[in-house]
């Protein structure tokens, strides 16, 4: 009889909340809470991405969204191919974090910092989106943004890094280059449109570090 694969669970609301390695510490974490929210992963990676994320991306989604190739992308009219694309990716909230941007056409690579010692989804998602804007500012490149994060969106119009994420010994390198991205939001202006990539519809935005 073949083996069960082993299973994580993430427990966003109950007794206790987090990534368990059992049913048993998980049923222990839930049972008898009004409202549990928790579900389970096939990875440890997967199940540490979802406890940083909201449990409503995760709970009550039928389907995962699919990863596009670039032959399959270019089908879809309207994505504008001539951009970058921003994503950052966590292990555990906080946890090691980096973030990078690419060519939205061909997913080449044009710049990528980390892993920091201790990061979030977060503040990756609003480093990428500030990195870019600075670059393509410095290149005189009018060039479209994506992101997947409406939170990295709304702290960038904002010119603030909203995190709730203290700082510390441990990411005193991540808070310095948070402090510039701000100060930069404050000094300059936007040129570049910021477009919420629609992970739905088209896939994983080209930028995805690939550890779902």
């Amino acid at each position: 009889m073949a083996k069960s694969k082993q299973k994580f669970y993430v427990v966003w609301k109950g007794k206790q909340t987090g990534v368990f390695k059992s049913w048993k510490e998980c049923q222990k974490a839930v049972k008898g809470f009004d409202g549990a929210k928790f579900k389970s992963f096939l990875s440890l990676s997967e199940a540490e991405k979802a406890f940083g994320e909201n449990y409503k991306q995760h709970i009550g989604q039928k389907k995962k969204p699919k990863t596009l190739s670039p032959k399959q992308l270019t089908k879809i009219e309207e994505i504008d191919f001539n951009s970058v694309s921003v994503d950052a990716a966590s292990s555990g909230n906080p946890g090691k974090m980096e973030y990078r941007g690419v060519v939205t056409r061909t997913r080449v690579e044009i710049f990528k910092k980390g892993p920091f010692q201790q990061g979030t989804n977060n503040i990756g998602e609003f480093l990428a989106l500030v990195h870019a804007c600075a670059l393509l500012k410095q290149k005189n490149s009018k060039k479209a943004i994506y992101t997947d994060s409406r939170t990295a969106l709304a702290w960038v119009r904002k010119k603030k890094c909203n995190t709730k994420l203290k700082p510390s010994e441990k990411n005193e390198d991540l808070f310095e280059l948070v402090t510039r991205a701000e100060n930069w939001l404050k000094k300059n202006t936007v040129q570049n449109k910021l477009i919420k990539w629609e992970t739905k519809k088209w896939g994983e935005i080209p930028a995805d570090f690939g550890r779902k």
